[in-house]
């Protein structure tokens, strides 16, 4: 389904005492190590939104939640990854980054392994929050690796490994997620982080250098700055979470946490712009690349989860498939990419990196305009093509996109860089999802009283149809006239309903692709980079 920045000098991941010289004194294969460890522990931190929603109501049911209160299951773990994330380059700082990241990645597997264990909602929910605070740390740092371990020329190539975290792990998630359930059980879904979580732990332990803490930072941090930050985006990402159940500002509940998250942020970004040493370095935004960049992240990130979420809700809803069917339509959303990722590198060397991010936008918006004439007859077979579109453009878009924003990024500000990338695009996800619940539902509505204004006893077809349903009933069972009569008004209300959510779920796909036409407006104002690694920029 779902967030990063650290701060200019002082609060830079790659101060001497966090980083200690590491990008000169590391060997290569140590430098690798860290990279792919790191990459990893990414992966698997996003693919944990994904694999767990696609099993939520097995999971709901075994532990006796409701509906409702079950999707606080997902809720508190992207609460807690996006509060952790603008933390985690001054943590690192704090702790130094080998500290920081083990500790982290050995509380990921242990909590994710306790997670299978929660005999209760409240337990899932705790347990959940924790795994995503540990989780989110690992998605920040492997960016910040990849862009202060290695060297320009190398850094497309990391960037690539970390794409498969950004957009393949979301569009796998569901597959994998679906199969585990339906085959050996939900308590699997968690229990598959532990061979990946090995190998990070091992990666991560054999090449990344030692460095002494800095505990004195602790006293000396932009506290105001983290307390409103931490504050107004867990409020905001509860707001975005749970806003279209309650019936979003017609809640007290949701209003008063609306009220607070506007309230805190604005307070965030007045005293990051005032301290003399910031949690986060919010001035970049004003550099051209970097900001541009964000914006059209934070739109990928809306249509990048939105898809995610909304192509599951129509196969069950409308083709009534289960989690592994659902998985395997996924799945050639993301399994092109593993081979197209690695093409993208070759491109970016050949051809000028922004046009590569046009063309990727208007693939993934083209995707979903392929979508917008859906029948109650579009299933798999019909999805398979858009599908590999939006596989193809997605894999165009994000390593040229991260590439070309953070080209300019000085060592100090990597880690700024890094928080601030990553949390716009799971807050653009979060940002989607809930405006695409809302937006859903409401042109269901729309779509649903069209239709039945349109069907009238006063019509002849209608009077018809009325008819021969009656007395299908009536053949198959129903010995009561006036019964069969309204099992027949029934059955045509629900095939209008069933109409009504096909032609919103189209809207919705249209929304989508309109959301990438203006991440393609946005990305078409990117300067062209003084230096670009792997080329592309020349």
């Amino acid at each position: 389904m779902a967030t990063l920045q650290i701060a200019a000098n002082s609060n830079s991941l790659t101060h001497p005492a966090a980083m200690s010289a590491q990008p000169a004194a590391i060997s290569p294969l140590r430098m690798w190590m860290a990279v792919v460890g790191s990459t990893l522990g990414a992966f698997m931190a996003v693919l944990n939104i994904q694999i767990v929603n696609a099993s939520l109501a097995d999971i709901q049911g075994a532990i006796g939640a409701g509906t409702d209160d079950g999707g606080w299951i997902s809720t508190s773990y992207l609460i807690a990854e996006i509060v952790v994330i603008p933390l985690s380059g001054w943590l690192t700082r704090v702790f130094s980054l080998r500290n920081y990241l083990l500790v982290n990645a050995i509380l990921f597997l242990i909590f994710s392994v306790a997670c299978a264990f929660a005999a209760n909602l409240q337990q899932m929910i705790i347990l959940r929050a924790i795994q995503g605070f540990s989780g989110g740390v690992l998605i920040p740092m492997a960016f910040t690796i990849i862009i202060t371990l290695l060297p320009k020329a190398r850094q497309p190539v990391g960037l690539a490994l970390f794409a498969l975290s950004a957009t393949f792990a979301p569009a796998i998630g569901p597959t994998i997620g679906g199969y585990l359930t339906e085959n050996w059980g939900w308590e699997y879904i968690f229990y598959v982080n532990l061979v990946p979580g090995a190998l990070m732990i091992g990666l991560l332990f054999a090449s990344l250098e030692r460095a002494p803490m800095n505990l004195k930072l602790l006293a000396r941090g932009d506290w105001p700055g983290i307390v409103t930050m931490a504050i107004g985006l867990a409020a905001l990402q509860t707001v975005l979470e749970e806003g279209n159940k309650e019936d979003w500002f017609g809640s007290d509940f949701i209003l008063r946490l609306a009220v607070v998250a506007a309230v805190s942020l604005t307070l965030f970004i007045i005293i990051e712009l005032k301290t003399a040493h910031p949690l986060l370095n919010l001035r970049l935004l004003l550099r051209r690349n970097f900001g541009f960049g964000i914006v059209a992240n934070f739109l990928l990130g809306i249509a990048l989860y939105g898809s995610v979420f909304v192509l599951p809700i129509y196969l069950a809803r409308i083709q009534g498939y289960n989690s592994e069917q659902i998985g395997m339509v996924l799945a050639w959303t993301g399994i092109p990419q593993l081979l197209l990722i690695p093409l993208v590198l070759r491109l970016m060397k050949r051809f000028d990196v922004r046009l590569l991010i046009v063309v990727g936008f208007a693939l993934f918006a083209a995707s979903n305009f392929m979508n917008v004439h859906m029948t109650g007859d579009y299933a798999s077979d019909q999805l398979f093509w858009p599908n590999i579109v939006r596989a193809i453009g997605q894999a165009l878009v994000f390593t040229p996109l991260s590439a070309i924003a953070t080209s300019g990024i000085e060592q100090e500000n990597a880690g700024t860089a890094s928080s601030l990338f990553n949390m716009m695009r799971n807050l653009g996800g979060a940002v989607g999802i809930a405006s695409l619940q809302t937006f859903l539902s409401k042109r269901e509505q729309f779509h649903s009283n069209i239709l039945t204004n349109s069907v009238s006893v006063f019509e002849e077809a209608t009077r018809d149809r009325l008819a021969r349903l009656t007395a299908y009933f009536m053949n198959h069972g129903v010995s009561d006239q006036a019964l069969a009569g309204h099992k027949a008004v029934v059955a045509i209300a629900l095939k209008i309903r069933r109409q009504a959510n096909i032609m919103a779920f189209s809207d919705t796909f249209f929304l989508l692709g309109v959301a990438l036409v203006v991440a393609l407006l946005a990305s078409l104002l990117l300067s062209k980079p003084g230096q670009l690694s792997g080329g592309g920029a020349h």
